[in-house]
């Protein structure tokens, strides 16, 4: 089984472990060895609440991703951006690998870039120019670290211009190239 298909019953505990093996495990079951002592005086009283009913579920009303070792959802998840576009598809996929695998990571950092430029497009259809030079902390980067703002600058420009040289058709390109060689 490789780690990209796991699922949620692969998770299950066969092996009893006796905690009292495990280093560290008891440390503050002394309570003459409190380290909080001086700040705290031990009565114990914050014992009695740790038995309560649960509270009645959240109730999923837009979609909610869930990672795949756990079978059910949360007591309490988020709701105000559920996931729509491209960004969604993509954190769909990686929502039926597991967490501890590339294909649930890689493809959720590459949503969240994209989600930030359907963000942009979202802005814009509304009306609302953004003003992209302020929200991307540019004026601090050039502030303070202005040799790296000028490296990426440069590198975005360079890229975007391949891009737009590899659209061209292929006669305005040899033109193109012709100019600046």
């Amino acid at each position: 089984m490789t780690a990209d298909e796991t699922r949620p019953g692969d998770f299950k505990n066969v092996k009893a472990v006796d905690p009292t093996k495990i280093k560290g495990w008891g440390i503050d079951a002394n309570p003459d060895n409190d380290p909080t002592y001086p700040m705290k005086l031990r009565t114990d009283e914050e014992q009695r609440g740790y038995s309560w009913e649960r509270p009645e579920q959240q109730a999923a009303d837009v979609e909610v991703l869930h990672s795949v070792e756990r079978p059910n959802l949360t007591a309490v998840f988020g709701t105000s951006v559920p996931p729509s576009g491209l960004s969604g598809m993509l954190r769909r996929f990686a929502f039926k690998y597991s967490e501890s695998s590339y294909g649930h990571w890689l493809p959720l950092m590459l949503a969240d870039r994209i989600n930030a430029v359907e963000g942009i497009i979202d802005d814009i259809g509304h009306g609302h120019v953004p003003n992209i030079f302020a929200e991307r902390g540019y004026k601090a980067d050039w502030k303070y670290n202005r040799t790296e703002f000028i490296l990426k600058t440069a590198a975005a420009v360079a890229v975007s211009a391949g891009i737009v040289a590899m659209m061209m058709p292929k006669k305005k390109r040899k033109a193109w190239y012709q100019a600046f060689m």
